[in-house]
């Protein structure tokens, strides 16, 4: 059974993570556990014995809040809790504290919340940005707008390269849920050949799902972000799915920004980002 580990900080906002999780864990086999990262923080003067009691207190009460807040999006969308646990773990590194606990519980998917980013946020980065840019885990960035809806269409953004693999992977996430792929990609006037045969092969071997091939050309007066997003408003899919190259160079952290991350600042559907091989 593949495993999501689904975010929130309690705010309402955050309810969009565990809305498209609970979803997505109805129509196929997913167990999902709901994680808080907290922070107590306690008067140094106090003895240790009192800290300890202190700490451990708070804690339970983090942890009834998280069980309520859960139960209560249960609630709302009518859908009955199977397969799900509730986890909070402190650490002062919210980022941190989520990618390791992920790893050392080998969870398929992180998903988290996300209202995008205004110009210095965007700077200095976002938690969504940053996990998309450091988790070797996939991430499922779910728009703050997202209302619960059964997930039928998958947007699957492509360089074309490395195409068997990637595609061999969205296949693997997008056949149990019965949803159709249309692979998007953006062609230039330096791209003088795309091999018509190459895809063909590939898709062949996700010949048991529903297929689309969608190439357009890329106007170099738009950004690359600014295409997909007008993809994205023309077809309607249920989601989007990207590949990023995490192992960069400094240079290019800063000032290639990677293009999942850079869309996951204004998100429109949900995007899930997989780590490009």
């Amino acid at each position: 059974m593949k495993k999501i580990l689904v975010t929130t900080d309690f705010s309402a906002d955050s309810k969009a993570g565990l809305r498209f999780a609970i979803q997505l864990a109805s129509q196929s086999n997913f167990a999902l556990t709901f994680f808080h990262s907290y922070n107590i923080m306690s008067p140094t003067t106090w003895t240790a014995a009192r800290i300890k009691d202190y700490e451990k207190s708070e804690a339970a009460k983090v942890r009834q809040k998280l069980d309520l807040f859960v139960g209560k999006v249960y609630q709302e969308l009518g859908i009955k809790p199977e397969h799900d646990k509730c986890v909070i773990k402190s650490s002062f590194f919210a980022q941190s504290n989520i990618m390791e606990y992920a790893t050392d519980h080998h969870f398929d998917f992180i998903c988290i919340s996300t209202r995008g980013a205004g110009k210095l946020q965007r700077l200095l980065g976002t938690n969504t940005a940053n996990l998309i840019n450091n988790s070797e885990i996939p991430v499922i960035a779910v728009p703050y707008t997202y209302k619960s809806k059964k997930i039928t269409s998958i947007l699957y953004a492509s360089d074309l390269a490395n195409l068997d693999k990637e595609l061999e992977t969205v296949a693997a996430f997008a056949a149990p849920i019965n949803a159709e792929v249309q692979l998007l990609h953006f062609t230039t006037f330096l791209e003088t050949h795309i091999d018509p045969e190459k895809i063909e092969q590939a898709t062949k071997k996700s010949d048991h799902l529903h297929m689309k091939l969608d190439i357009k050309f890329f106007e170099p007066a738009e950004s690359l972000v600014s295409h997909i997003e007008a993809a994205v408003a023309r077809t309607k899919p249920s989601m989007l799915v990207m590949f990023t190259e995490h192992h960069r160079s400094l240079f290019e952290k800063i000032f290639l920004s990677s293009k999942s991350a850079e869309f996951s600042y204004h998100p429109v559907v949900p995007l899930l980002v997989f780590n490009k091989i």
